[in-house]
C-alpha cells in the first residue's frame, strides 16, 4: 500500500471510532497490533494485541458515559506512518476534558501494526481517564 491508501485507511478507524463500530475497527487492526499509551494513568501501558487495543478503545466509551469525542485536525502521511493530529473530548464525573493529540500509526500490508499516542498533558489525561 502507499501514503495514499495507508491516510484512508487511518480516517476510516477515525469514522469507525466515532461512530462506535468496533467491527470495523477490528478489520483495520493486525492481530498482533500494539498500541502504546505512557504515562502513569489507569489507561497507560501497552496494549498487546487486536483484543487489548479494542477493549482500551471501548473502555474510552464506558469510562464517559459515551461521551468521548475525537476531532480530526489532520492526517499526515509519510513512508512508513501516518500521523493524526486530533482533539479529544469527553465528560467523566461532572469534569470535561478537552485536550489535543498526537497519534502516530505505524502500517504494514493494509493493517495498523503499531500506534503510539501522544496526548497534550499526560497528566491531566491520566488523571481524567483513572
Amino acid at each position: 500500500m502507499g501514503t495514499r491508501e495507508d491516510v484512508d485507511l487511518v480516517r476510516r478507524g477515525y469514522e469507525a471510532f466515532g461512530a462506535g463500530d468496533m467491527d470495523a475497527l477490528r478489520s483495520l487492526f493486525a492481530e498482533d497490533a500494539v498500541w502504546h499509551l505512557g504515562g502513569s494513568g489507569g489507561l497507560s501501558g501497552d496494549k498487546q494485541g487486536l483484543d487489548a487495543i479494542l477493549a482500551y478503545l471501548g473502555e474510552l466509551f464506558t469510562r464517559s458515559d459515551g461521551t468521548v469525542r475525537v476531532d480530526l485536525d489532520d492526517l499526515i502521511g509519510g513512508e512508513n506512518h501516518t500521523v493524526g493530529f486530533q482533539r479529544v473530548h469527553a465528560q467523566r464525573n461532572g469534569v470535561a476534558m478537552d485536550q489535543r493529540a498526537v497519534i502516530v500509526f505505524a502500517l504494514k500490508d493494509g493493517k495498523v501494526t503499531e500506534v503510539y499516542e501522544f496526548p497534550e498533558d499526560t497528566a491531566k489525561a491520566a488523571e481524567f481517564w483513572s
